[in-house]
């Protein structure tokens, strides 16, 4: 399914049905009186979050959605029926923002709730204006009109740990090692180029979620590259794991964790201080005493311990995995494995 993290469409409800002017007419009531019943209630337009969805691309197909109308009051004090309400299923993480006005309507950031445009009140049939000094009344009432609205939906994944890297830094293998994710992995640049979201299990029923942002270049805050598209994602994550290749594509491991850092903070100054570990990648290309090396000068241009890993031999994943665990304030668990 193709990955869709913006659209803009319109959403509009029902409008209410209008009240009816009648009187009853019957051969042995020759004074009936009024008898017009109120239109039903327009249907309601409803953005209703559900984690069954990771997409938005179903909605690129139609450009507006509309709830039905409520129906017309009939006679013998007859109430019209309601519209039905028209419920469109988002992903989890969805904004909701109103085009004109720039503001941000709804933020749908749990499992069912709900952005919500009532229906049109239906109008009163003349009846309703019946009185002792109005007993013919033709006064009724047309429906009330629905909510019409343009907005955009705007997709932000949920993930307790963005996966941040330089292109081809190992991201995907290592999703693909610690979770059943399934991101497509090759040996160039730029292969993944949507997020991809896996769950990591500790133990028997504790895990937590990794996403795995597409490869970050200088310049991404401005616009280069893929990963600026994507920066939106690590907006909501917990923790951020810097992913620094040993090889030197990208120039020397301290020069590629301070441009992920540079760029992060031109994106958003908040993302630069949120709780990150910085994680040496694909050490199994370097002998022991050059990995080494390379480690205690990453160590000490980032001023915090350095964790190694190579996600081809899942050397170092799982304390890289506890690590996580840890820092996300979760209970203590097993970590004496250390492969």
């Amino acid at each position: 399914m193709r990955f869709v993290d913006e659209v803009e469409i319109t959403l509009a409800s029902g409008h209410g049905g209008s009240g009816l002017l009648s009187f009853r007419r019957a051969k042995y009531v020759p004074r009936g009186g009024p008898d017009g019943g109120d239109g039903g209630r327009g249907g309601a337009l409803v953005l209703e979050a559900t984690r069954e969805r990771n997409t938005l691309v179903d909605l690129r197909w139609h450009r507006t959605y509309r709830a039905e109308d409520g129906k017309p009051g009939g006679d013998n004090n007859m109430t019209g029926h309601d519209g039905r309400d028209l419920v469109i299923h988002v992903p989890v993480g969805t904004e909701v923002w109103g085009q004109e006005s720039g503001e941000l309507l709804a933020d749908l950031a749990t499992e069912g709730a709900r952005f919500v445009l009532p229906g049109g009140r239906g109008g009163h049939g003349n009846l309703w204006f019946k009185s002792s000094t109005n007993r013919t009344p033709t006064q009724f009432q047309e429906g009330e009109e629905g909510v019409e609205i343009a907005v955009r939906l705007e997709l932000k994944l949920l993930a307790d740990v963005g996966l941040l890297g330089v292109p081809n830094a190992g991201k995907s293998t290592l999703i693909s090692r610690i979770s059943r994710a399934t991101p497509k992995v090759s040996d160039y640049p730029f292969t993944t180029l949507v997020p991809n979201l896996g769950v990591v299990s500790v133990d028997d029923g504790r895990s937590f979620v990794v996403a795995d942002i597409p490869g970050l270049v200088e310049g991404a805050a401005e616009g280069r590259g893929l990963g600026h598209r994507f920066l939106k994602h690590v907006e909501r994550c917990h923790l951020l794991v810097h992913l620094v290749p040993c090889d030197a594509t990208y120039g020397a491991p301290e020069v590629t964790w301070r441009l992920l850092r540079d760029e992060l903070a031109a994106y958003d100054p908040e993302l630069a201080r949120r709780p990150e570990i910085v994680v040496l990648s694909k050490v199994d290309l370097l002998p022991p005493e050059e990995r080494a090396a390379v480690a205690a000068r990453l160590e000490a241009t980032t001023g915090q311990p350095v964790l190694q890993i190579s996600a081809a031999t899942n050397e170092g994943l799982r304390p890289l995995i506890m690590k996580c665990w840890s820092m996300l304030g979760r209970p203590d668990g097993d970590d004496d494995d250390d492969s």
